[in-house]
């Protein structure tokens, strides 16, 4: 059925309980996982020229989570027996990366959280899941 999953990870609770469905389902169809952290730009500042944190303090920094969320999703992978792969990718857009490094990873199918954001909250914060949906042309299976 499918081939190879992309799971992207922000490290939160409800992306943990949808890794647990994407091993369920890569086991069960014997497909491989790519797991995927965005990490975020730095936030440039056209007004000064002082930064809170300097560049390279801050991509080592971003490096530093998104590696560990790609370990631990990766360990649970191997753990259950799945064969697996991770990358890091920075991007203004989380949404974009997703769609981008499913297709050049040949992904066939996108597991991925949902917080479950209603009403003001969502409209105000913006789902990356939501946009996902929206202009993905592969099957998105959504866990909250």
């Amino acid at each position: 059925m499918y081939k190879r999953i992309l799971f992207p990870t922000d490290g939160s609770e409800i992306t943990a309980k949808a890794l647990t469905s994407a091993l369920a389902l890569a086991k069960l169809c014997g497909a491989q996982i790519a797991v995927l952290a965005v990490k975020e730009p730095f936030p440039y500042s056209a007004i000064s020229e002082m930064q809170p944190v300097p560049p390279q303090e801050f991509y080592d920094a971003q490096e530093r989570l998104a590696a560990a969320r790609v370990q631990t999703a990766t360990d649970a992978a191997k753990a259950a027996g799945v064969a697996v792969q991770g990358h890091t990718v920075e991007a203004l857009h989380p949404w974009e990366a997703i769609l981008d490094h499913a297709k050049t990873q040949g992904c066939d199918l996108i597991v991925m959280a949902s917080h479950g954001r209603r009403g003001v909250s969502a409209l105000l914060l913006g789902s990356e899941t939501q946009k996902v949906l929206t202009h993905s042309t592969l099957p998105v299976l959504v866990v909250r």
